[in-house]
């Protein structure tokens, strides 16, 4: 199996952003023995993360949350808002719940806890550069968790989510004003026999194809491309596809958003029994 993502021949240019010295010394040592990573640059907070990343322009941020100066939450919006082409990991101690929500929120394609084994930082770092949205597994457990919570309170109070949002409802640890989102014209791709096929109470339903919907139901399952390919009978390419084609039309940023956006509108497949 090929180390190196899809269509990139070359090492992925990373800058490590952490202000720990010796943990962010640590990492680009491991990162280096890659043959499919190369560090490029490192940083201490925020503010030189995109400082550096403005000027070297890399592939892929590796950035700790709680630092000095700027936060990782709130330079994971400038980045975004600045070179949304930039892949950003969160890597960090913290589980705290609200920076998980907040920088899922902002943008950030993965989470992961500073607990993982080399092994699985290099496969997560890698399926950040295929497309992917990694989250550590105790975080994924509880980003579901709450966004289940919040579609239920949502019901409960008359005042479902609109389409491409996604928040936390009473905390924010970011110190930025909020975005406004842009509204959504949904196009007419499902005629009336396709939503009677497929009747879903959701705002997806005349946006997306029977077929996106589908795949961003395994998306909030948590299957890879691969696995989702082999559930639909569809090439991996395929799958990219229809996942890229859904978060334009939902105006989302990454599969983190996605999997939230499908549980928010309660079209996700029913948790399993126990």
């Amino acid at each position: 199996m090929s180390l190196l993502p899809e269509d990139r021949s070359a090492p992925a240019r990373v800058l490590l952003v952490d202000d720990q010295p010796l943990f962010r010394r640590a990492i680009a040592t491991l990162i280096e023995e890659q043959p499919d990573f190369t560090v490029i640059a490192e940083a201490s907070n925020g503010r030189e993360a995109l400082d550096r990343a403005r000027e070297l322009q890399p592939d892929l941020v590796v950035m700790d949350v709680e630092m000095p100066v700027l936060n990782g939450v709130d330079a994971v919006r400038l980045l975004r808002d600045e070179m949304a082409d930039i892949k950003v990991v969160m890597l960090t101690v913290s589980e705290d719940e609200d920076y998980l929500f907040d920088a899922v929120r902002f943008g950030a394609n993965g989470y992961l806890l500073k607990d993982l084994q080399p092994e699985q930082l290099y496969e997560m770092l890698r399926a950040v550069l295929r497309g992917e949205s990694p989250v550590s597994p105790v975080m994924a457990g509880r980003l579901l968790a709450e966004f289940r919570r919040s579609h239920a309170d949502g019901l409960e109070h008359d005042s479902p989510a609109e389409p491409g949002t996604i928040f936390r409802p009473d905390t924010q640890r970011s110190h930025l004003p909020p975005r406004p989102v842009a509204p959504l014209a949904p196009p007419a791709e499902l005629g009336a026999t396709d939503l009677a096929r497929f009747p879903l109470a959701s705002a997806a339903a005349q946006i997306l194809t029977r077929r996106e919907l589908e795949t961003l139901q395994y998306v909030a399952d948590g299957l890879s491309n691969k696995e989702i390919g082999q559930k639909l009978s569809i090439t991996e390419g395929t799958v990219k596809n229809h996942v890229h084609n859904a978060l334009e039309k939902l105006q989302l940023q990454n599969r983190i958003q996605a999997a939230a956006y499908v549980v928010r509108q309660g079209i996700a497949h029913p948790p399993p029994s126990n």
